[in-house]
């Protein structure tokens, strides 16, 4: 529409998440294009999820917030440069790139920085708040790890969420990693002592050394590298890494140096409506002094950027509490905590569960008539928070103990739950707009999913932590209104993963075209087609690319082979237990040299080799099979690897063969098509090695057997396995993981890993337990025998193709061309091994083609023969 005024300039210094959520909510009101924004960022990453930080350690997990924001026309990001200069009399912000930015209003969303104290050897500490930080870390603990010749002792000064994060990442990384804090107990701002010590036992039991009501006083070196903190109590403890997580500093000074009011203890001063001490100047999030101090959550930064938002576009909108509620999973441990958690109110009772021995902490907060919810801690077990939460400051509908999971009780749900309570705090969204939504308006349909829900009203849109209540209410409105919660596999089956299952093992059903002709409609989509194959491989073991189950498969599976992004494939001969002869690795050497294929050992003890035409693939293959190699499923919805340590074999810890086991669990169980892929690993001995308690089924020695961890897995959302039995014989233990696998099989949803499995699962690691070690459904019988039709009908997936023809001709690169016909593929040769061409290498002419044998220059300039 034509504007009568020019659009207002609004300059965002910062591009956190308070900055992501200050645009979206522009991007989403400003209907009359009022406003014109613009983001300035330091960091080169889009801005992205802080509170997911930690995930970071361990890979490539993408945290980019909703990128979508950016794309707007009345948006810009500007990314890489910081505001250094602000000029109130001109309205004008420059960065350190020389650019100038003309105002009419500015809004600070610079966040915080991560203090480090000034003691001696200060310069050589770390600190942990960005993404560039945590992969420093990450990169430096490997660095350590490899000159040290031993885990690296790593520690965290600072005993709060972010120290626990690090400390915690580090752990993950095989770090040795220790926790100074100076806190009489962990998280002493927001547990009270019996949670924190309970947090304590649970993470001292992870192997995280804990030094509580002290600090570093000095860190100790030699020739630049660390070598010890010297602590306040007089104590000395070795370290090669010292990380600073000890709270936040508000990044304050381009505001200070302009004269904006700076609160005492740091922060720009805001009223109500978020404005500073310059009418044209706002702040949201961690630089935001609200009441005299700054908050580290993200939920009342969201709220700050709404409030902006709304009083940018002439809304009335304010600021008035701070919603410090936290629920989180530190170093593995549930932890949440919300309203007066140290009861500190005037006549406040609080009614406590605690199990010292399972490190099990539940308290509930309330009024002096038992009435009314003041506050609650968790640790170790934080179900009831997603209740409770909302329910703060209202009369609860039964007594506080029912709440409590500990106490036995079957606890009240979210029908208790009145429409204005609060079920979103990072988005602001309450229990009724979701209710809204699941039955729709005059302007919006049904939303009748969760993904649905949550795209419709941005409730777990943030933290993710109030979605099992988002599923809890869906499920309760569709019940009341007489529908049910549809789990139908797709738009062409009505039947869950389950029920498929079922119908096609109990009527012998061998073929896509039967089950779509019984169960389904139409032609099948990718989401039918796979998860019907992979149901038909697991029940009848037969070749999965035959009688026209290849066209139901995902491309991995139909080349036996992982594609990669240049469009060649990945070659991963099965290792069992990671043990290999000398014999066999010079194979392997001969097969990645003759086809010119990149090499990597994986973190499941195996070896890809990478680059392989798919022509090319029955060649590598056929060598690969005569030399007594089988597939290793790297492309498969199935077994993976068995990772195990040395065990008793060499190891003087060991107290069990846990190569031994290994490699038979591995041969047991190779080519198992499931619902997902799953991993072992085998320990031999209480040191954790082979880190099984990270795997689907892990196995760890004791004196008098093998312990069994179930429903552990990495990856996006990692998992800690559960423990299943105790000193198990062996033949017990592999009795259980049989059941175990079978029953996963059977029940676990499309797409679904373990963990979420047993989670999901009704009644959870207890029920598992029952139908698997007791036999409590009477189907431990039927899932040992289907696990013996497999183990008896095995077969190599290559092995049998290279036998057969008709089966090879799926690997020509054309249909009319013989099989050695394939054109080149760019390379670049890097630290002696050819890998895939970028784009600016292309245009450079800085390639050669794939298994060429020729001198060329690598990636970094220097001359390179790659012989």
């Amino acid at each position: 529409m034509t504007q009568s005024t020019a659009p207002r300039r609004v300059v965002v210094i910062g591009a956190g998440p308070a900055a992501h959520r200050l645009a979206d909510a522009i991007r989403t009101r400003d209907t009359e294009d009022r406003i014109r924004l613009t983001v300035i960022g330091e960091e080169e990453h889009l801005p992205y999820d802080r509170v997911a930080l930690s995930r970071r350690f361990l890979g490539g997990d993408d945290l980019t917030l909703d990128a979508s924001v950016w794309d707007h026309e009345a948006i810009t990001l500007i990314r890489g440069e910081r505001a250094v200069a602000l000029d109130r009399v001109a309205r004008t912000v420059t960065t350190d790139a020389g650019r100038m930015l003309s105002y009419d209003d500015v809004v600070f969303a610079t966040g915080s920085r991560a203090p480090v104290p000034d003691i001696p050897g200060a310069e050589h500490a770390r600190v942990y708040r960005t993404i560039a930080d945590v992969e420093d870390l990450a990169a430096e603990v490997k660095l350590l790890a490899a000159v040290l010749g031993r885990p690296p002792r790593t520690v965290v000064a600072g005993g709060g969420l972010l120290g626990l994060e690090a400390a915690g990442g580090l752990a993950e990384l095989g770090a040795d990693s220790a926790i100074v804090h100076s806190g009489g107990w962990l998280m002493s701002a927001q547990l009270d002592e019996g949670a924190g010590q309970s947090l304590g036992r649970l993470i001292g039991a992870r192997g995280i050394a804990m030094h509580l009501g002290t600090r570093p006083r000095e860190i100790l070196e030699t020739e630049g590298a660390v070598t010890a903190v010297k602590l306040t109590n007089g104590q000395t403890i070795p370290a090669d890494l010292i990380v600073f997580a000890i709270g936040i500093s508000a990044r304050d000074e381009v505001a200070a140096a302009a004269a904006i009011e700076i609160a005492p203890r740091g922060g720009i001063v805001v009223d109500e409506e978020c404005r500073a001490s310059d009418p044209r100047v706002w702040a949201i999030g961690e630089v935001a002094s609200v009441q005299g101090r700054c908050v580290g959550l993200v939920a009342p930064a969201n709220a700050m950027a709404e409030v902006v938002a709304d009083r940018l576009l002439g809304g009335d909108a304010t600021f008035t509490t701070i919603d410090d509620a936290t629920k989180l999973k530190l170093a593995g441990v549930e932890v949440a905590s919300f309203g007066d958690a140290m009861g500190a109110t005037p006549g406040a009772l609080e009614i406590v569960y605690a199990d010292p021995a399972r490190g099990l902490y539940q308290k509930v907060v309330v009024s002096d008539d038992a009435r009314t919810l003041l506050g609650g801690v968790f640790v170790g077990d934080a179900a009831p928070y997603l209740t409770l939460r909302p329910m703060l400051g209202r009369e609860l509908g039964s007594e506080p103990a029912a709440y409590l999971t500990a106490s036995g009780a079957e606890p009240a749900g979210a029908d208790e739950l009145p429409d204005d309570a609060l079920l979103c705090s990072c988005n602001n969204v309450s229990v009724g707009a979701v209710r809204t939504a699941v039955h729709g308006t005059d302007d919006a349909g049904p939303c009748r999913t969760v993904p649905e829900l949550k795209a419709c009203t941005r409730a777990g849109l943030q933290c993710g932590s109030c979605v099992p209540l988002v599923k809890k209410i869906l499920e309760q409105e569709l019940a009341k209104a007489g529908l049910t919660v549809s789990h139908a596999l797709c738009e062409h089956f009505g039947q869950s993963r389950q029920e498929l299952f079922e119908l096609i093992r109990v009527l012998g059903i061998t073929s896509w075209e039967d089950t779509l002709a019984r169960f389904g409609t139409g032609r099948g989509c990718d989401i039918c087609k796979p998860a019907v194959a992979s149901i038909l491989a697991s029940q009848h073991d037969a070749y999965v690319l035959d009688d026209g189950r290849g066209s139901l498969q995902d491309t991995n599976d139909r080349a036996l082979a992982n594609m990669q992004r240049d469009g060649t494939y990945s070659v991963v001969p099965r290792i069992p237990g990671g043990e290999i002869t000398p014999e066999k690795l010079g194979v392997i050497a001969r097969v990645a040299t003759e086809f010119g294929l990149y090499t990597k050992i994986t973190g499941g003890q195996r070896i890809d080799m990478f680059g392989a035409r798919l022509d090319q693939l029955p060649d590598i293959w056929a060598q690969l099979v005569e030399a007594g190699f089988e597939s290793g499923q790297a492309y498969g919805k199935a077994l993976r690897n068995v990772k195990s340590c040395v065990g008793s074999t060499w190891c003087r810890f060991g107290v069990q063969d846990s190569v031994g086991m290994a490699v038979r669990l591995e041969l047991r169980y190779r080519g198992l098509r499931a619902p997902h892929k799953f991993k072992f690993g085998v320990s031999g001995c209480a040191r954790e090695c082979a880190e099984a308690r990270g795997k689907d089924v892990g196995v760890i020695a004791t004196d008098a057997g093998w312990n069994l961890y179930v429903g552990g897995n990495g990856g996006f959302q990692p998992t800690h396995a559960q423990l299943l039995a105790s000193d198990l014989d062996d033949e017990t233990l592999i009795r259980y993981i049989d059941r175990y696998l079978m029953y996963y099989i059977r029940t676990a949803d499309r797409l679904q890993r373990t963990a979420r499995w047993m989670e999901e699962i009704d009644g959870g690691l207890d029920h598992v337990r029952a139908v698997v070690v007791e036999d409590s459904l009477g189907l431990a019988a039927e899932l040992e025998s289907a696990m013996a039709r497999h183990i008896e009908n095995y077969e190599d997936e290559w092995a049998a193709t290279l036998r057969d023809p008709e089966r090879l001709a799926r690997f020509r690169s054309f249909v009319n061309a013989p099989g050695d016909a394939a054109p080149g593929i760019p390379r670049v040769v890097e630290r002696g091994q050819a890998r895939p061409a970028t784009a600016a290498e292309l245009r450079d002419g800085r390639v050669v083609l794939a298994g060429a044998r020729i001198p060329v220059r690598d990636a970094t300039g220097e001359g390179h023969d790659d012989d």
